[in-house]
This record gives C-alpha cells, structure tokens and sequence, in this order.
C-alpha cells in the first residue's frame, strides 16, 4: 500500500500536465512583463504630467494680472526707410471697429458653429473638443482636426505668437482662462470678430463686409454671414475673389454646421446654399509713397514665410533698404521729364518708365520706382504692376557690355582695332542679315573705346560673332541676368543678343543688378529690399544681407567702367552728365518701344526704363520720336538731385593697372610724335597688354579681302534682329585710314573660373574670321 502510495506521488508528469504547467509559467511571465511595461508608462506619463504641470506653473506666473488684459485692435505693421522714416503702415486704415450688440445674429452664430461650437459651455479651453480632435488624429494618423477655441484663437492673435510649441500651447491655454475671468462670452465673441483677419488685407467683420459685400456688416444676409465665416480658417484657400469654388464650398459647410448645431433650420440652410456668391468689385490699396517697393518687400516676406496675417494683423516692425530721398527724387524726376501721351484703354497715362537704384557696396535697393504717377481720379491701376521689377522688355544696346566684357577677358583691350564695315550673315534659309548702325554710316577701323562710346552695332556684333554668343551670355547670367534663353525655339543663342533682341527681355532691377557688378569692382550682390523684421515684442524674426559672389576680375571691372565713362563724357549718353565721376550704357530699341539707361557712381547704381505699356507701340508722341537720350536725361536729372550734398568720389584702381600710355587711336599702336593730335589718347591697359610697338608716321591700306563669316552663332529666320538706335561715335572720324596693325586677338584659353564656375572661352580658329597684315591681324 505504501508502495503504491509512493509510486503515485513521484510519478512524472504526464505532457498534457506539462504543457499545462509551461501556459502558467509562461503567463505569469507576461503578467510580470506587463506591469513593469506599466510602470514604465505610469512613471513616464508621471514624469511628463510633472514636467508639464511644472512648465504650467512657471507660465501662469508670466501672465499679466487680469487688469494688464487689455486688447488693442490697431496693431498696424509699419514699415521704415534706411533711416528710420516711416513709409508706410500696412491697412492701419481697414480696421472699423463694430459693437456686438449691432452685429447681426447670422454672423455670430455661424462663427460659433464653424470654429467653437461649444463657446457658451466652456471656460477657455474645451477638454472635450481636445480629446475628440486627439482622436480624429490618431486615426488619419495626422492632424485633421484642432480642440483650440475661439478664446484661445483670440489670446494667441492678440499676446502670443504662431510659434508651434508646447511652451506656446501652454501660455496660451492659461491666457485664454485668465481672458474668460477678465471678460463675458458676449465681450470676448466682439473682440475676436473685431480681431480677425478676413483676407484681402480687411480686419474685423465690419472692413470685411464693406471689402466683399459694399456694405456694414449691421446689414449681413445669412449666406453673406457664413460666407464671412468661412475665410479666417484659410484667407488664401477661400479668397472668394481667387478661389470662388472653395469659398462656396466653405460658406455651405458653414450653413451645415449652422444647422447642425441649431443655430437655422434645414429648410434655411438650404435656402441659403442655394444662393450664388455675391461679390463687390475688388478695391485696391490706398496709394503709399513707394507703392512699388512696398509690394515687392510684401512678396519677399512672403517668401520667406510669413503669412499675410503676420505682415498685416501682427504689428511687425520692418525695417528696409529703402532711402526716401532717393524714392522722392526718383519719383520727381521720372513724373517730370516723361512726356503726356494721353491716356491708354486701360485709363493709365502713356508712357510709363521705371527706376531702382542699388548701394554699390551691398546690392540694398535705395529706390524703387514702379511707374509714373496718375494724375488726380484717374484709374489706379498704373500702380498695381511693378514694372521694375516684372516688365520684362527688349534692353537694346545696353545688352553690349557684356559682350565687351567676355572680349576684355580673351585678349582685346580698349584700343584693339574692329573694322567698321558691312558685312552679312547667313540666316539658314537662304537668306542674310546684314546689321546695321542707326546713322547708316560705317567708320572704318575704330578701338573698341569709341565704338562703345558710340554704340557701333556693326562693331558690336562683330566682337560678338568672335567671343562667341555663349560665352558672353555666361557673363550676362553670372552678374545677374536670369531670363536668357538658351535652348528651344526662339532662342537667345544668336548675334542679335548684342543688340538687345531677345526672346523674354529684361527687368529694370536684374539690368540694375548687372551693372551693380561694375560699380562693385567685378563683385555681384543679390539685390534686396528688408534689413530687419521685428516683432511687438522686439524680437528680431528676419534678418536680410548682402550676399557677395565675385564674378569678373577686378581689372576687366575697372578698364569696363573706364571705357562706359566716355559713354556719358562723349558718347550717346551725354544727357546723363552730372558732374561727378559716372559711367553707364544707352539702350533703344530699333522701333523705339524700349528706351533705357543703366549708369553707375562709385556709389549707387541706377537703371532707368521708358516705354509704352503695349509694348509694340512706339515711343513717338506729337510728331517727336524718344529714345535713349530721354532716359539719360531722366538718369542724370535724378542723380543730380539724390548725391547733391554727398562727396564726390572716383572708381577705385585695381594695382594691375598701368595707365597713361599713349596710343594711336588710328591702330592701336603706342602713339609717337608722328601721330597727329586727332588721333591721339593715353589709354589705361591691364599690366601686360599694352602694346610695345609703334605705330610710325607712314600709313598703307591693307588688302582686306570681302569676308562673309559663316558661323553657328548667325540670328536664325525669325528672331528679332534690331539695331541700336543710340547714335554715331563723336570721335571716330569716317574717313580715317585703315590701319595696317591692330592688337593681338582673343586668347584660346580653356576658360576663366569665378565663383566655382569656368565661363568658356571663344576659339581663335574662326575660319574667315581675320585678314593677315605684315603688321597683324584686322578683325572684320
């Protein structure tokens, strides 16, 4: 009996017990599990609910006692001058402050139900509208839904920032418990409907019915209510003016929540979406003193990432580039010197024109001029387009320095001889181009000084059709030009480019920016317009500076602006003497629509733009044609009034420089005592490029043989081929002898590198590119 007993009791586990045994160890293994699991969650959650609790503790010591709540609604952005001047305050004046007991229950209701359906229950902040958005969330798995109410909105537009932040969330939770022991529900509902921005630059529900309807909102309809109230959660997404079919969407999600939440019956709701939308006419903006420079520092912080709440509801402080001397100067002279066309279809006044002017040294813009100014009651629409910086026209001959620059860089200097003579180009359908000067003169041989000075286009292509078109619209895209067009058709990839024919054009502020280069000593600066944006508190939130980029060689820089000098001192940009040390470029096109001049001190830089706003009709007004000169007289008369009073200064030489040499303007050659007056003039070279022979007192015509240069770079049939209308050369006698030596030709180096980046170099082996001298080589 014992036996058995014992036997029963140590008998091995059968393996359905065991398995049985291993389920309860396992299980009580994952119980253990699982409360250290929960502990580690209950200690994290502690942890952070501490942290939170203590970071709440610390915030709700910093906000104000109850009598310190005090909104003020006209919290206008303002915006300053270089020198603390104020321009301009961005719709201080779109602010009508509306009482609530004279707003309609339609325009209450409907932003109660869209943005805070529990208003009247809560007391700041809704713990049940938080959770149901934390749980919308989790299930899209990302943020579909917001538990912020309307007096949070409210505390967060009038005492905090959009800063997403715990910190931020925080603060504004307890401000807006501390807003609802300050205030009634009906107190808080008027504030924030006085407070919100309704897009479009209007601020309150009353600016936004006078802005959408033409109307007080005293007098809303219920689908103009809703329609209101379906704006502030996106003013950009519903602009009923950009986006009428989100807008109307929007409204009728409204009216829907309207009914919803009782505040209309289904039969008024759909009544009211039944309704069409109803706009007034857009208004513009009342006029600033620099409407143009204000909306391109608008579109810069855009940019940048501000919203248009921030720049017109938050009091921001910005600070910018602009001098309003320069600004009223600009203005004055442009508004004086521009004749009367009459009036366009458009009711603006013809022609209009454009000015910016640059620092020097930085690239900040100094003035901004965006059209002429409109005389009393006429149209306004004049100055809602910037033509300084988004008309885009033909540059004429003030595209020619860059093609000058590319052959300063390959071997030319300003004496090398080009030979002024009629040559064609074949055109690939069988046909040719042959350009021509404005006066329909040819002058020979000529330096490369006085065909500038007298815009030469023979000249001009010439150089180009030997530097090559891709080679100097390398030049013209590295100092800033961006709309050149180099593959497809049309295109810029031909000799036309020298004179201004291109495919998109030009805007004053990239010519202005290009010429900047010169004025900086071969160092472009990105043009900008805003130095600091400060928030009401002080805080710096944008900072703009100069950024550099050197591009040319100080040298070329310099022996550039030495040859654009005699532009204004004797070429066809006299009109644009001012008595200080200048230089810059003319620039008309061939029918006259376009008329430009872009000059530079060792100071500023300034391009000046006139022309019809159909850009195809010419600039010919009583009988009398305008066209470089009238820009360099707008120039020079607005350069004039802005530097009076400031030192006079000269262009800074580079070392490499040996100055003084005398030449003979004949060859090239060094002058000798052989060399008559007329034709002798001390020339500035690069160290090394000056010439070392003389140029003798017996001159012989060389045989020059009639050359047809078939290159890649002919204008193709089609593209705009104009002609300079700028002028002849006052200096560069027709009749003058051919020469029988000129400087050496273009170097075959691989490329020059600036900035990173290797600008090609023109091939010296063009095939019928030059004649062969005993003295050197003529280029045709």
């Amino acid at each position: 009996m014992s036996d058995r007993s014992s036997n029963s009791t140590h008998r091995p586990p059968t393996a359905r017990e065991a398995r049985g045994s291993s389920r309860r160890r396992g299980r009580r293994a994952r119980f253990t599990l699982l409360r250290l699991l929960l502990w580690v969650v209950l200690a994290v959650l502690g942890l952070g609910i501490g942290v939170t609790a203590g970071i709440a503790v610390s915030l709700w010591h910093s906000v104000p006692p109850l009598d310190q709540i005090v909104f003020n609604p006209d919290l206008s952005t303002i915006l300053y001058d270089r020198n603390g001047q104020e321009i301009t305050r961005l719709y201080r004046e779109n602010r009508v402050w509306l009482p609530i007991r004279e707003m309609p229950a339609s325009i209450q209701h409907a932003i109660v139900a869209v943005e805070d359906a529990r208003f009247y229950q809560h007391h700041g902040f809704d713990p049940i509208a938080i959770a149901r958005a934390l749980v919308a969330n989790v299930r899209s798995r990302g943020i579909v839904q917001g538990g912020g109410t309307i007096t949070q909105q409210l505390a967060r537009n009038a005492f905090l920032t959009h800063e997403r932040t715990l910190s931020r969330k925080l603060r504004e939770v307890i401000w807006a418990v501390q807003i609802e022991r300050r205030y009634s529900k009906s107190e808080i509902l008027e504030r924030y409907l006085n407070e919100i921005y309704f897009g479009n630059g209007a601020y309150g529900v009353e600016a936004a019915s006078q802005l959408y309807f033409g109307h007080s909102a005293r007098t809303l309809s219920l689908p103009e209510a809703a329609l209101l109230a379906a704006i502030p959660r996106g003013p950009a997404i519903y602009d009923p003016y950009n986006h009428p079919d989100a807008a109307l969407e929007r409204r009728n999600f409204v009216l829907r929540r309207m009914a919803e939440t009782g505040f209309i019956t289904p039969q008024q709701m759909e009544a009211a979406q039944s309704v069409p939308l109803e706009l007034t006419a857009r208004r513009t903006r009342p006029q600033t003193q620099a409407p143009a420079f204000v909306d391109y520092v608008i579109s810069t912080l855009l940019d940048q990432g501000f919203t248009e709440a921030d720049l017109w509801a938050s009091g921001l402080k910005i600070y910018t580039t602009l001098d309003l001397s320069y600004q009223r100067a600009a203005q004055q002279a442009l508004d004086a010197s521009l004749p009367d066309g009459g009036v366009d279809s458009q009711g603006v006044l013809q022609p209009q024109g454009a000015v910016v002017t640059l620092d020097a040294r930085t690239g900040a813009i100094l003035a901004m001029v965006g059209g002429r100014s409109q005389p009393p009651g006429s149209s306004t629409v004049a100055n809602q387009f910037n033509r300084a910086v988004y008309a885009y026209r033909q540059p004429g001959s003030a595209m020619k320095p860059f093609v000058y620059l590319a052959a300063l860089d390959h071997g030319f200097t300003p004496a090398s001889i080009v030979v002024d003579a009629p040559v064609r180009y074949p055109m690939g359908d069988g046909t040719y181009w042959e350009p021509q000067n404005d006066d329909h003169r040819f002058r020979g041989p000529i330096t490369l000084r006085d065909a500038l000075a007298g815009s030469v286009n023979v000249v001009a292509v010439k150089l180009l059709d030997q530097v090559g078109v891709g080679t100097a619209m390398e030049y013209a895209r590295r100092m800033g030009i961006t709309t050149l067009v180099d593959r497809g058709h049309p295109n810029d990839m031909n000799l036309s480019f020298t004179l201004g024919g291109l495919t998109k054009g030009v805007s004053p502020l990239e010519m202005a920016s290009a010429y900047n280069t010169l004025a900086n000593r071969g160092t472009y600066m990105r043009p900008y317009a805003v130095v600091a944006v400060v928030d009401r508190r002080g805080n710096t939130l944008y900072e703009g500076r100069p950024q550099p980029r050197v591009v040319l060689k100080e040298e070329t820089a310099y022996l550039m602006t030495s040859m654009m000098e005699d532009v204004i001192s004797r070429g066809t940009g006299r009109a644009a003497a001012i008595g200080r040390p200048a230089a810059g470029k003319t620039g008309t096109t061939s029918d006259n629509t376009n008329a430009w001049f872009v000059g530079f001190t060792p100071d500023v830089t300034t391009a000046v733009w006139v022309g019809n706003d159909q850009q195809a009709k010419p600039l010919v007004f009583h009988g009398r044609a305008y066209g470089s000169p009238l820009a360099a007289a707008i120039w020079g008369a607005y350069m004039k009034q802005a530097l009076a009073g400031q030192p006079v200064s000269d262009f800074r030489k580079p070392p490499r420089l040996v100055e003084g040499v005398l030449i003979d303007t004949r060859n090239g050659l060094l002058g000798g005592p052989g060399t008559p007056p007329a034709f002798r003039r001390y020339e500035v070279f690069v160290a090394g490029t000056e010439p070392t022979r003389y140029a003798g007192d017996a001159f012989q015509t060389p045989q020059q043989p009639q050359v047809t240069p078939s290159v890649p770079q002919s204008p193709s049939p089609g593209m705009p081929t104009p002609a300079s209308s700028d002028g002849p050369t006052p200096e560069s006698p027709a009749d003058a002898s051919p020469p029988q030596a000129v400087t050496s030709p273009p170097s075959s180096a691989s490329g020059e590198t600036f900035d990173g980046a290797t600008i090609p170099t023109a091939s010296s082996s063009r095939p019928s590119a030059t004649a062969s001298t005993a003295a050197g080589s003529v280029y045709l």
